[in-house]
Parts: structure tokens; C-alpha cells; sequence
């Protein structure tokens, strides 16, 4: 596929929205059209979480697209988004958003979770969290 095939990739600091995910991935000649909405949970590993934070290396944006472009290459997608949020998120707020779309939908879901899992593990952005008894931990650092 072209770059043409990515149309959206964004990291910012604002609230996401699912629909412009799916609007930047929709297509006539789709008939598979795949989400995945990351959104921020009150706990984890069991622990309360009270407060949680996204930071992005400068690099991250160009990283991201270089994913977005690696997924369309390897999968028969008709178009590929992602955005990721950064900055203090509450409970509730949608993290990352992706979207593949494709011809039919084994691909789309296949495209999917091969974009959000390469975003996850090679995409330099760490999250921060505080939890409810005192503690803070960083995930995703190198």
C-alpha cells in the first residue's frame, strides 16, 4: 500500500474522538472496518489508580507514522489512523485510538491488533500513574 493509505496519525494533548478515527479509516471499498479505543482504567496489577500522565518522546509522532506505514505495508488495508493522547488523563479518557479498514474483516481486525500492538511496544511513549496508596510507577521506559 501508499502512504496515501495512512490518514491520520496524530499525538496531542487534547481529548480523542473515536469518530474522527472512523471517519479517517471509512471507505467505500470497505467492508471491514476495525477499532481499538485504549482508555484509562481505575486500577492496575490490582492497585488503585488515582492519577495517570502520558509523556512522548520528540521522535514519537515520526514513529508513529513509520508503524502506521509498516502495518499498511504488511497487511491489505485500505486505510490506517492512530492517535495517541498525551499530558494528565482522568479515569475514564481515552488513551489511543486506531483504525484499520480493509476490504473484509479478518484483515481489518488483523491490521488492528498488529497496529496497536507495535504502537505499544516500540512507539516512545511512557505513562506515569499514581495509585491510591502513595506509590507512582513508570511503564513503558526503555
Amino acid at each position: 500500500m501508499t502512504d496515501a493509505t495512512v490518514r491520520l496519525v496524530d499525538i496531542r494533548e487534547t481529548a480523542l474522538s473515536v469518530d474522527e478515527v472512523h471517519a479517517a479509516v471509512a471507505d467505500p471499498r470497505a467492508g471491514g472496518l476495525a477499532l481499538f479505543v485504549g482508555s484509562v482504567r481505575d486500577a492496575d496489577h490490582e492497585r488503585e489508580v488515582n492519577a495517570l500522565a502520558y509523556s512522548a518522546h520528540p521522535t514519537a509522532a515520526e514513529r508513529l507514522r513509520e508503524v502506521c506505514e509498516q502495518v499498511a505495508a504488511h497487511h491489505d488495508v485500505v486505510a490506517v489512523a492512530a492517535v495517541h493522547r498525551v499530558g494528565d488523563l482522568a479515569i475514564g479518557d481515552l488513551a489511543v485510538v486506531v483504525g484499520v479498514s480493509a476490504v473484509h474483516r479478518g484483515e481489518a481486525f488483523d491490521a488492528a491488533r498488529d497496529l496497536i500492538d507495535t504502537l505499544k511496544s516500540t512507539v516512545p511513549i511512557w505513562k506515569h500513574q499514581e495509585f491510591g496508596d502513595g506509590t507512582q510507577e513508570w511503564v513503558g521506559l526503555p
